[in-house]
């Protein structure tokens, strides 16, 4: 679902940006690896900040944005227009519906935007379907209990939501091997991690 206008402010300021940059790229860096000459997808790209991060600081090849919101794409586009279109591409579209064909990217990366999704199980699903295998998930959610907490700010589902552990336990159902390479952090109000997918996958 899309941000509403509270949520859009929030998420598209110099501290939102600041916070991702000096906290949560550094900490999912120190929990994955690197990913020069690679290929990747930001889910829920908003206005690009994420994309620049994972160009500058992951040093990705390529990069993939996708968000719900046409307003968001249009400040992707221009905020990066000053990268080659070979290398960074954005566009509408739905993580419960990648427009990817499977094994496309060696990571995705979800700075905050499952726990958005109605039925989150099935964008957990089409990551997974997209990553190559051994390729890496980087996330950064907000569990049942953040948005509670926020509940009258915010503008979330109400129901299907997920706890860290609920978070982490779905993904390694789905194929994706996490272990103990996660935190949370305020006191289980957010899950942050990185997992790799399976070689093979049984369902």
């Amino acid at each position: 679902m899309k941000l509403n206008r509270i949520e859009k402010v929030l998420m598209n300021n110099p501290l939102r940006a600041s916070l991702q940059r000096w906290y949560e790229a550094p900490l999912l860096e120190k929990l994955g690896d690197r990913l020069e000459g690679k290929r990747v997808l930001e889910i829920g790209c908003g206005r690009g900040v994420g994309i620049e991060l994972i160009m500058q600081r992951f040093g990705a090849q390529e990069v993939y944005g996708l968000d719900l919101d046409p307003d968001m794409i249009d400040l992707a586009r221009k905020r990066l227009s000053h990268y080659s279109p070979e290398r960074v591409h954005v566009m509408v579209g739905d993580v419960t519906a990648l427009p990817m064909e499977d094994g496309t990217f060696d990571a995705v990366f979800d700075f905050g935007i499952i726990h958005h999704v109605p039925k989150w199980q099935v964008a957990v699903s089409e990551i997974v379907r997209v990553l190559r295998p051994r390729g890496h998930f980087f996330f950064e959610e907000a569990t049942s209990q953040a948005l509670h907490r926020w509940r009258a700010f915010l503008d979330h589902p109400t129901t299907n939501r997920f706890t860290g552990k609920e978070f982490i336990a779905e993904i390694e159902y789905q194929g994706i091997t996490v272990g103990g390479n996660f935190v949370e952090r305020v006191f289980g109000d957010f899950v942050v991690g990185v997992g790799r997918r399976n070689e093979r996958i049984f369902f």
